[in-house]
């Protein structure tokens, strides 16, 4: 397949089989992930990849979470929590922040959701789905992550990954705005 089809088919894939990612696959994202362009070569990117047991902790963490935020919605923090909670593998993920340069800074944000997107187009190569969470339960909102994950002062959160095997392999195309509708030649 093309990238270009690989891109159009992109997805974001939420139901996943009740197996483990292997180590490898996961070694392939994260080195994929390590060719995204970046600024001066800052390489601005962390990755934190939750063991089962942080996993589990995580798990407890998004539930308190998603209850004080919804606390009158219980089935949207069930919803919400299905992902989580079926997710072989959990990757949270940060940019280094720059300090006294907010350019910089948000230069490398641009540059780590960059590294995001590689790591979801191979994802797709070697079988697996994907689906970036920046908020509710990717708790990039959260000021007790980077805590949980034990990121230095210096790095933000720019979401969570949750990659596992699909449960189906039908891929439902979206409707996309066209490019004309989002254009100006100038």
């Amino acid at each position: 397949m093309s990238i270009i089809q690989e891109i159009k088919q992109r997805r974001a894939i939420r139901n996943y089989e009740d197996r483990p990612v292997e180590k490898e696959k996961i070694e392939q994202l994260l080195d994929v992930a390590t060719y995204a362009p970046t600024d001066r070569l800052r390489e601005p990117w962390h990755f934190y990849v939750l063991g089962a047991e942080k996993k589990k902790a995580y798990e407890a963490l998004a539930t308190a979470y998603l209850e004080e935020r919804f606390p009158t919605k219980p089935h949207l923090v069930e919803s919400s929590m299905k992902v989580v909670l079926t997710t072989p593998t959990v990757i949270v993920v940060t940019a280094k922040q720059v300090a006294g340069d907010a350019d910089a800074t948000e230069d490398d944000i641009f540059a780590t959701s960059c590294a995001v997107h590689a790591m979801w187009l191979a994802a797709r190569e070697l079988g697996l789905g994907f689906v970036w969470r920046t908020r509710g339960v990717g708790l990039v909102h959260d000021a007790r992550l980077p805590e949980f994950i034990g990121a230095a002062n210096d790095e933000k959160v720019i979401g969570t990954i949750f990659i596992g095997y699909p449960a189906d392999e039908e891929v439902n195309v979206t409707k996309r705005t066209p490019f004309e509708e989002k254009t100006t030649w100038l």
